[in-house]
């Protein structure tokens, strides 16, 4: 086994438990493990099974990652990884700077002070997760997805399901998915994109540095069964892309609706023009939303 460990700084601000809440969603924790000190993971790290921990403590974290083989010893390589899942790049001090002052978002802001938006660990596992979540209800998409790790994940010695990559998923067939409640429809979107990526035509990882947003939202549209949607939270929770117009969502349009004290249902061209002024942080006013009590 190999191991790697690090130590990062964390914001005052920082908020642990959006962290924690969002990889708490299944509760028969296969692939993560949540308790009240942080957060153990199972990833694959260079195609090897690996189990990421994250350990808090006062404004700093301790960053473990356990993997089943030889790897190479490249701190540098978790470092990203970490910062990012944490959300530690996001700017999200200008974003309150920029709106502290808004009659209604600034008391959110407020409330919510130094909110980011926790990623999956990797952009494959984001955009697999939103397509196995479009138009059903939370808990049949965690089933979903737990199905999903254990058809294709690999097991770390810890016992921990990692998420499965693309080259696993893209050696699935339809009829494996279909018996594990896939449609038709999400069962052809996840094999398209799995296979996409496997041919070289997506480079996920490849973009997570630099490529424009409205440039991987273009490629990923050209799917077949990818929407606006499905790309919003794949840029948001995968790319840490804050400018996603989540005006689809119906928790976004939901909560916003609380928010303005609109008695009727809000429309998505409503919601839409209403997030706009907001660019380049759409995304994030749609995460402050989410968090509305």
């Amino acid at each position: 086994m190999s191991r790697i460990e690090l130590t990062l700084p964390l914001p005052v601000d920082y908020r642990v438990d959006d962290l924690l809440t969002f990889h708490r969603r299944d509760v028969q924790a296969v692939a993560e493990q949540v308790s009240e000190a942080g957060l153990d993971k199972g990833i694959l790290w260079q195609g090897l099974p690996a189990r990421l921990s994250i350990r808090f403590s006062v404004e700093r974290v301790r960053v473990t990652l356990e993997v089943d083989g030889v790897t190479a010893d490249d701190p540098a390589a978790l470092r990203s990884l970490a910062e990012r899942m944490l959300g530690l790049t996001q700017a999200v001090a200008d974003f309150e700077v920029a709106h502290a002052d808004h009659p209604l978002l600034g008391r959110l802001i407020a409330i919510n002070h130094g909110l980011r938006v926790p990623q999956s660990a990797s952009p494959f596992e984001a955009l697999s997760w939103a397509i196995s979540g479009q138009q059903i209800s939370l808990p049949v998409a965690i089933s979903l997805r737990r199905k999903l790790i254990q058809l294709a994940g690999r097991r770390h010695s810890s016992g921990l399901f990692c998420y499965p990559d693309a080259g696993a998923v893209a050696a699935l067939d339809e009829n494996a998915l279909g018996q594990a409640g896939f449609s038709r429809a999400k069962t052809q979107a996840l094999l398209l994109l799995a296979r996409e990526v496997v041919e070289g035509r997506l480079p996920l990882d490849a973009w997570l540095e630099d490529e424009p947003a409205e440039a991987i939202g273009e490629r990923l549209l050209a799917l077949k069964g990818i929407g606006p949607w499905t790309v919003d939270y794949a840029l948001l929770r995968g790319f840490a892309r804050l400018d996603g117009s989540l005006h689809g969502d119906a928790a976004v349009r939901r909560q916003l609706q609380r928010l303005l004290g609109a008695e009727e249902k809000l429309s998505q061209p409503f919601v839409r023009d209403w997030l706009l002024p907001f660019a380049p942080w759409r995304a994030l006013v749609a995460a402050h939303l989410w968090a509305m009590s």
